[in-house]
């Protein structure tokens, strides 16, 4: 029993806002490291009756904020990720959650936490303008001769070669984009070596990892990156069954921000009149009979239709296409 290596249970939160059209993440300090994190901590089970109990403890401990919406997104227990060679810590396992809230007065001067633009980490799945010029620029030529190293394939014995993993998270030039697989791209750039996190994480026993570049986002502290990946990739999915968008505007919103928070949360831009058709077919919002004034005619104000959460049992924005 003495050889069993300890296990410790930490805690990480995803908090997502909305500022104007970018997609924030809140990010804490930890003591005099400057790597950005999420809010986080371990789990006492002496102090906490619940994981989710002492995730909104740490979230409030090093932010301020209290949360509203969470869910559990997953648990991320891969070796490497926390430890060095010749570490006898305890190994981590890290469970992380979604949370969404609204940015106002009360997160404007947060103490030891900011809200940073999540895109800033992922600029790779901004697709609202576009296919992103860092994909072929950068990512697609480092891939590829990641995935024309045969040996190191054949040493690897997995059931998808290199260059599909390649396909199915990047796709060619005109292949549709799934916007939901931010955590397998992510994943397979860590695989090839190409973001910060490999090269920190390496073991004595993995290849040298390749050259990272900085057109590859930000670095975060420990397995963070990873768990705000899963974050975007769930929220991302959610949007087309469940009504969650709506917990990050405020109670009455024009057609206009509405789909502009759609956009940013997806990555990608849709067209003004099929958007306002499906808006308009899903019944989830109502007209409030104002209107605001946005610079030039007055917009009518809308606020989200509860009643449809009783109405049918997926409620959400079933996106298509590109416009």
């Amino acid at each position: 029993m003495s050889d069993l290596t300890p296990i410790e249970i930490g805690l990480a939160a995803a908090v997502v806002a909305l500022k104007g059209d970018a997609p924030q993440i809140l990010v804490a300090r930890a003591g005099a490291d400057p790597t950005p994190g999420l809010p986080s901590g371990p789990f006492d089970p002496l102090a906490h009756r619940t994981f989710e109990i002492g995730l909104r403890e740490f979230v409030t401990q090093q932010s301020g904020l209290s949360l509203g919406y969470v869910e559990q997104l997953y648990t991320f227990g891969d070796r490497g990720r926390h430890a060095r060679p010749g570490d006898t810590g305890p190994h981590i396992v890290s469970v992380g959650y979604l949370a969404l809230t609204r940015i106002g007065r009360e997160t404007a001067a947060l103490e030891g936490a900011a809200f940073r633009p999540w895109y800033h980490f992922f600029p790779w799945e901004d697709w609202r303008s576009g296919r992103p010029a860092v994909i072929d620029r950068t990512i697609l030529p480092l891939l590829d001769a990641w995935a024309s190293d045969a040996a190191a394939e054949a040493a690897e014995r997995r059931g998808v070669s290199r260059r599909e993993r390649v396909r199915l998270c990047f796709g060619a030039p005109n292949a549709p984009w799934d916007e939901e697989k931010t955590l397998e791209r992510y994943e397979l750039l860590y695989s090839a070596g190409l973001v910060a996190e490999a090269a920190r994480d390496d073991r004595d026993e993995r290849p040298a990892p390749a050259p990272q570049s900085p057109d590859l986002g930000e670095a975060m502290r420990f397995d963070h990156r990873r768990i705000l990946a899963t974050a975007i990739g769930r929220l991302r999915a959610k949007l087309k069954y469940r009504p969650v968008v709506f917990e990050l505007l405020p109670d009455q919103f024009t057609l206009t921000t509405l789909q502009s928070t759609v956009e940013a949360i997806s990555g990608r831009h849709l067209h003004k009149q099929n958007f306002r058709r499906l808006v308009e077919g899903t019944a989830l919002v109502e007209a409030t009979g104002q209107t605001i004034r946005t610079g030039g005619r007055p917009a009518a104000l809308f606020r989200f239709r509860r009643d449809v959460i009783q109405e049918r049992p997926a409620p959400g924005l079933r996106l298509s296409g590109r416009g």
